[in-house]
């Protein structure tokens, strides 16, 4: 039986901001297990990335606040560990991919200096096994000449390789959570699949959980084995990948599945769009936040704000309607 490596309760984060309060995580629950890849979709704003840092405590106090939540680790809770617990936690046990290499990369420090400093902090290498242990990082992330390349700066590799060397060093210490936070957002289609290929490879031969942001909803098909799908600061929709496909049951999830492009000829439909816009969250929600854009809504809807709702083992969704026939939804 697999176990349970991390289990989120609750989590709540606001921003303060001169024009208010931003309610940008509003009760998010979610279970990791021991060798799993959980995907985490929704559009940019849904609170899929605060979420994350948020576990991690790598918000910014001021003006981010971890408000309510707990996120059990291995017996412990992260939102309340010291300083010093959570810094050992992180890189060393659980580890994070960021979106943009170019700006996560130190610009003036070598690839070779980065890559060893978790290593020496983490596991208590000397220079010389940090130098060889970032070599064999490198190559196993498929950098050609890893040993030469340890000396070079972040601007000298390409946008795919810096993303390589970011896996690597989220891999270095071998942590048993590695959190990928868009990392094939900002490359082309080719380097994009040779990423996820690479992830999926490393995540087999080394049985690390992974939790993918994403809001592309055909990578994290590739990738996953369950998804939560995230709206206005909740998750709204939690199911293993083949049935979130083969039966979207919440609107917002309708949108983005038919937003994808179809490769087939035959039967092909126009691309779905969703009306209105996302919700600004300045006001703590009290009503389905997508009740404004939904064309299934009801009173009930606009009154409270539904919890998520078995409809099929391991498959909730957090709206009143049932779309397939219209009926409503207990609550109990």
């Amino acid at each position: 039986m697999t176990s349970e490596l991390l289990n989120v309760q609750g989590l709540k984060t606001q921003f303060n901001t001169p024009e208010g309060v931003v309610h940008a995580v509003n009760g998010v629950d979610f279970k990791l297990n021991e060798g799993e890849t959980l995907g985490i979709v929704g559009e940019s704003g849904c609170g899929k990335s605060v979420s994350m840092l948020s576990i991690l405590r790598l918000i910014q106090q001021p003006p981010g606040k971890i408000v309510a939540g707990k996120a059990m680790f291995k017996g412990k809770d992260l939102l309340q560990m010291t300083n010093d617990e959570i810094r050992h936690v992180r890189g060393g046990q659980i580890s994070m991919i960021f979106q943009d290499p170019m700006t996560s990369l130190n610009p003036v420090m070598t690839i070779g200096k980065q890559l060893a400093e978790p290593l020496m902090l983490h596991l208590g290498f000397t220079q010389e096994q940090a130098r060889a242990r970032s070599i064999e990082l490198l190559e196993q992330v498929g950098i050609p000449r890893a040993g030469d390349r340890l000396k070079d700066y972040p601007h000298q590799y390409s946008g795919g390789m810096r993303q390589r060397v970011m896996i690597a060093m989220a891999l270095s210490c071998a942590p048993q959570i590695v959190i990928a936070d868009e990392p094939t957002t900002a490359l082309d289609v080719t380097i994009q699949a040779q990423i996820v290929d690479l992830v999926i490879r490393l995540r087999e031969e080394v049985g690390m959980a992974i939790i993918w942001i994403t809001h592309d909803l055909g990578v994290v098909a590739s990738i996953a084995h369950r998804v939560n799908v995230m709206y206005g600061g909740f998750v709204i929709e939690e199911a293993l990948i083949d049935e979130l496909y083969r039966r979207p049951s919440h609107p917002y999830t309708i949108g983005l599945l038919g937003s994808l492009p179809q490769v087939q000829t035959v039967g092909r439909k126009r691309l779905y769009s969703i009306d209105g816009m996302p919700p600004m969250l300045y006001k703590e929600p009290h009503s389905c936040p997508f009740a404004p854009r939904c064309k299934w809504v009801i009173e009930k809807c606009r009154m409270e704000n539904p919890p998520l709702l078995p409809i099929e083992e391991g498959h909730r969704v957090a709206c009143w309607v049932n779309i397939e026939d219209g009926s409503v939804r207990d609550a109990e």
